[in-house]
């Protein structure tokens, strides 16, 4: 399958599933939303660039935001997301041996540890940010902590439960 066409599936099927199953799961305990949906801008390929990743963050942000009824929430969070990851790509790994071998980033291309780190930071600067902009509408710190933590901590358990569930085989790339 071309890489256009199974991010373009992957596009729709991360909004059905935070639509229209992780959004009904009503709020545990106020804290926890569980958000796993930016995990599609997590695994495009390595070589997209920085302002591809950030146009079609914004598109995907802007399109769940759209499904929820929120102006630009998400798209932000999500363009801030894009932008992040090739900083935290490039600190983790080293440009000149994975990103010409592999072409996206998984646990095959990039080892279980860098992997965790990776989806941690990002996930955590997504959370962080996305309360961030919800807390702005006056709440206590306290609140704003517990929710970041707990949204943080709930969206790693359920990344790592669909890597398990979704065989993602980290291709090699040929003859770029």
């Amino acid at each position: 399958m071309s890489p256009l066409v199974k991010n373009i599936i992957r596009f729709v099927l991360f909004i059905v599933i935070q639509v229209f199953i992780l959004n009904e799961i009503p709020p545990l305990h106020r804290f926890i939303v569980p958000y796993i949906y930016f995990l599609y801008i997590v695994w495009l390929p390595f070589k997209m660039t920085r302002i591809g990743l950030m146009v079609l963050a914004f598109f995907f942000g802007l399109f769940y935001d759209l499904f929820i009824g929120t102006t630009g929430l998400h798209a932000a969070a999500c363009v801030l997301l894009a932008y992040s990851r090739p900083y935290v790509l490039a600190i983790l790994i080293p440009h000149e041996s994975t990103e010409q071998s592999y072409i996206e980033p998984s646990i095959t291309s990039m080892g279980w540890a860098p992997y965790a780190v990776y989806v941690s930071i990002l996930t955590f600067i997504h959370h962080f940010y996305l309360v961030l902009l919800e807390w702005l509408q006056f709440g206590s710190f306290g609140y704003f902590l517990g929710k970041v933590i707990s949204t943080t901590g709930i969206s790693i358990l359920l990344i790592f439960v669909a890597e398990m569930l979704v065989s993602r085989k980290g291709r090699y790339r040929m003859n770029s």
